[in-house]
């Protein structure tokens, strides 16, 4: 039977773990990722305006948080539950799980947001923006206490180092590292632009540059070391939290694994989403994460470089019950993609998206308990094998135009008519 990846319309989020060991449900390419201090949380922001919050323990997406207009470049966990992104837009938002409702949103920008980043215990937030300057406001007032002005071009990146400045990258091909009294910042200078940054335990930092290469650079603002890691731009950079390792992107696809303490490539991770755009490690350090123009996030081995299976240990099964035959179906196939996000039966509570027992018939928006987008809301659509068919068909974004759902589509006319057969089946129990 042919597999074919879809997303129910209502939320859309990710694929099950036992199907797929890749988290799903943007629709567009991944282009941030962060691993809450847990571990069990994590946070992604992507090209298509939004940002998932996931649950890496059981796969599934907590929520879709959308506060911005334009894609979701960078994201960042903060201790006690709080998440933060930033956006295309120039905003900055701040928020908090089990709230679909950021707890502030701010405007330090008149640029894309490239870049966030806080300090040891989430006081202090910093933001990089294509406006050339850096921010650090007071996270839990919003206040900011600094303004990080020197840069010539783009500001790409930006860290928190640990005696307290901050360091930051920039096409210009320079880094800078701000101290912490507010002194003059010192400049180092490179060959390349450059496009990422990683702070090490230790004080130092890494960049990233656009051609392909990583350098080590001192607490004290001197260039040590260089390292060869890939044939093009890196896009990404991360460090292993015992700053032993580094991970560096690029565009083709590859992902280079670098012994800090060698300055040597030791493995490179194949098969991640082309371009990848963003990397984390797990709190851990054996847990590595990407994320890539394929739309997924795939996890990996981060000390053999082995693509690792499954994330979660639900199964989709689970949400089968009681199903019989109805569960081996084409349909049900179909649908599997859509387990994680969405529940069939009366007694299951939301998910991401919201029950679809009883979805036909029931108006667009109407599914009790769900907090639904405004757009949705006033959409005048209800839901039958027509219009849901017709929805996947044509898109999203051609159907409920303002809505929060990426963009997918089911191309075979057997697909969906097999899918409408399933959902009328198995959500009118």
């Amino acid at each position: 039977m042919r597999k074919t990846i879809v997303f129910l319309a209502l939320a859309l989020i990710a694929t099950p773990a036992s199907a797929q060991q890749d988290l799903r449900g943007h629709g567009g390419p991944v282009r941030a990722l962060a691993i809450a201090p847990d571990g069990v949380r994590a946070i992604s922001g992507s090209f298509d305006q939004s940002a998932i919050l996931w649950a890496l323990d059981r796969g599934r997406a907590l929520a879709i948080l959308r506060a911005h207009d334009g894609s979701v470049n960078a994201v960042l966990a903060l201790p006690g539950g709080r998440f933060v992104t930033g956006g295309e837009d120039g905003r900055v938002v701040l928020w908090r799980t089990g709230e679909d409702k950021p707890l502030r949103v701010g405007k330090p920008h008149d640029a894309p947001v490239a870049a966030l980043a806080a300090n040891a215990d989430g006081t202090l937030l910093a933001s990089a923006a294509w406006d050339g300057e850096a921010s650090i406001i007071e996270t839990d007032s919003g206040r900011e206490v600094r303004r990080l002005v020197a840069h010539k071009g783009n500001v790409n990146a930006i860290a928190f180092l640990s005696g307290g400045a901050v360091a930051t990258a920039s096409y210009d091909a320079t880094a800078r590292l701000w101290p912490a009294d507010g002194s003059t910042p010192k400049t180092v200078e490179f060959d390349s632009p450059l496009n990422a940054l990683a702070a090490l335990p230790d004080g130092r930092f890494a960049v990233g540059a656009a051609d392909g290469s990583v350098r080590l650079v001192s607490a004290d603002g001197r260039e040590t070391g260089k390292v060869e890691a890939s044939q093009s731009p890196i896009t990404a950079l991360a460090a292993s939290p015992d700053g032993r390792a580094l991970a560096a992107a690029s565009p083709r696809g590859s992902v280079a694994l670098i012994d800090v303490a060698s300055l040597r490539v030791t493995k490179t991770l194949t098969g991640p989403g082309l371009p990848v755009w963003s990397l984390a490690y797990a709190p851990d350090g054996r847990t590595l994460f990407t994320g890539g123009g394929d739309r997924l996030v795939r996890r990996w081995d981060a000390r053999t470089g082995e693509h690792l299976g499954a994330v979660v240990a639900e199964r989709p099964a689970d949400d089968f019950a009681g199903l019989g035959a109805l569960a081996t179906t084409r349909g049900a196939e179909v649908y599997r993609a859509c387990a994680v996000c969405h529940t069939l039966h009366p007694d299951d509570e939301n998910r991401a998206g919201p029950t679809l027992h009883r979805i036909f018939g029931r108006k667009a928006g109407a599914a009790p308990g769900y907090n639904y987008s405004e757009a949705f809301r006033k959409l005048e659509i209800v839901w039958t094998r027509e219009t849901v068919s017709r929805l996947f068909e044509i898109g999203p974004q051609a159907y409920t135009p303002g809505t929060k759902m990426p963009e997918q589509t089911v191309n075979d006319p057997e697909d969906r008519a097999a899918l409408m057969d399933f959902l009328e089946a198995a959500t009118s129990r």
